[in-house]
């Protein structure tokens, strides 16, 4: 199924985000859905779709969260409820099928977490690999790492690039986390290791709050009250191997088929892209995404991402409201989100055009990524 063109993002729903020891992650869930509908301008009985797009445990003491409870918290009676209880990013897809089968008109996506205080499966363990001191995914994604360490040259000359330009953007972003809290080259040198040869802001954020969009069709998104913003492309690759017996780790992943399915959709090539924003677990997954896309090859990422080509000011912007690195952990809908807030040209300082001076944006690429390089989905956006 071609879906270029034929569905928008019509809505974005934001709540506060970093530490709240007195929050659910069913208020979040609760409150950016209100925001992300209000946002497009709709009312609660117009919502007739609702997918929680992850599902963390809860922290003790805390509900279960469920799409009928939130549902229910929303006032809504939808006809189509979904939740994503695992890794594979296949939200969008599901969200689009919904809509393409006549199910619904009005599609929430939300996600929210209270991860700090939760058991957020990046701090899960499992005894087959903590017999081994393997005890987090931060250390899987590091094994990673070390391979095209290996094979490819890469590390964290290559890696330090990644964090400060995205440290920059959320210093242009007063609701990112990091906001206020530049990093130079050599402080990224001197943080800590977590797991090597990751350091500190080699890692994402884990914080509280929540995240939603509203998608319907082109048509109906004409009639409301935000510049259209299309899904032109979209793509899906699931490598479906732990690491234990993968062999992409170092590339290519997922992103190459999910990428060339979306640029094929989408009948544009990778220079017709203004923006990315690229799933950021960690700063690695930023340069192998960007290199299984095709913006350069294998072990050429040092010198691509030299001079400053994804901060402010650069030739390729990434991940602009400073991504999972630097301004929230909200999953695939931290770059979702992003996107589609240029596009719409609501994002003030950090705004991309004259503002900060690179292109004004027309098309912009999305990533998502799902347990180690397991799953791959790719989205491509166009202001109409």
């Amino acid at each position: 199924m071609n879906f270029k063109d034929r569905y928008a993002i019509v809505g974005i729903g934001y709540t506060p985000q970093g530490r709240f020891v007195d929050r659910t992650a069913m208020s979040f869930h609760v409150e950016a859905s209100a925001n992300a509908i209000m946002d497009a301008g709709l009312d609660r009985k117009d919502i007739d779709g609702l997918m929680c797009y992850r599902q963390f445990s809860p922290k003790p003491g805390e509900e279960e969260v469920t799409p009928y409870d939130v549902a229910e918290r929303l006032g809504l009676t939808p006809t189509m409820l979904s939740q994503e209880a695992n890794c594979a990013r296949s939200h969008l897809h599901h969200a689009l099928g919904a809509l393409e089968a006549g199910l619904c008109k009005y599609v929430v996506l939300s996600y929210a977490d209270t991860s700090l205080l939760g058991t957020n499966s990046a701090f899960q363990y499992y005894d087959d690999k903590a017999v081994f001191g393997q005890l987090a995914t931060v250390g899987e994604y590091a094994l990673a790492a070390q391979r095209a360490m290996h094979t490819q040259g890469t590390g964290p000359e290559t890696w330090r690039k990644i964090a400060v330009s995205q440290r920059k953007w959320a210093h242009l972003n007063p609701a990112a986390i990091m906001h206020q809290r530049p990093m130079t080259d050599k402080d990224y040198d001197d943080a800590p290791y977590i797991v090597e040869p990751f350091r500190l802001p080699d890692c994402c954020l884990m914080n509280d709050g929540g995240r939603a969009c509203v998608i319907t069709s082109v048509e109906r998104a004409r009639d409301l009250k935000h510049p259209v913003v299309a899904i032109t492309g979209l793509g899906q690759h699931n490598s479906s191997r732990d690491i234990q017996t993968s062999t992409i780790m170092d590339g290519p992943s997922g992103a190459k088929i999910s990428g060339e399915t979306a640029f094929r959709m989408a009948g544009i090539a990778k220079e017709d892209v203004d923006a990315c924003q690229i799933y950021d677990c960690f700063t690695y997954t930023v340069e192998l995404t960007l290199q299984d896309y095709g913006f350069f090859g294998p072990g050429e990422g040092k010198d691509w991402f030299d001079h400053g080509r994804i901060a402010p000011g650069g030739s390729l912007p990434v991940n602009t409201s400073g991504g999972l690195l630097s301004e929230g952990y909200f999953m695939g809908l931290t770059p979702l989100s992003e996107a589609v807030m240029q596009l719409m040209g609501r994002c003030g300082k950090r705004q991309l055009g004259p503002e900060t001076g690179t292109r004004t944006p027309e098309i912009i690429l999305c990533s998502d990524n799902g347990g180690v390089f397991q799953t791959h989905a790719t989205a491509i956006l166009r202001r109409l």
